[in-house]
């Protein structure tokens, strides 16, 4: 699986996640584009999990359209600190075979 670190991840949060296939928004030159263009370059570019804070993207996109998983991590700020609590949870979701597709919401 691939996956992809939304614009409002700490880029450093990347190397707590090297055993898996992760890739960042900037990485990709794809800073500044509008979630339904970015949803939709995931798709071409074949990468299967976004993961992001941004809590707002469940009610912005129609995801009939765009068959990924968008794990949301429901945090009080994007700061690094704040994310690493949520670093156990993403680990064993990024490990799991059958996620489902769609909005996946962890919270503490």
């Amino acid at each position: 699986m691939k996956v992809l670190l939304d614009e409002n991840i700490p880029k450093k949060l990347k190397y707590r996640l090297s055993s898996f296939d992760v890739t960042t928004v900037s990485e990709r030159g794809w800073n500044g584009k509008k979630n339904g263009q970015l949803l939709a370059l995931m798709l071409i570019e074949g990468i299967d999990i976004l993961l992001t804070v941004d809590k707002n993207l469940a009610y912005q996109q129609n995801f009939d359209k765009y068959p990924i998983t968008v794990i949301v991590a429901d945090t009080k700020d994007n700061s690094y600190e704040s994310l690493m609590f949520f670093l156990p949870q993403i680990k064993e979701l990024l490990i799991t075979d059958t996620l489902p597709k769609g909005i996946l919401v962890i919270n503490k």
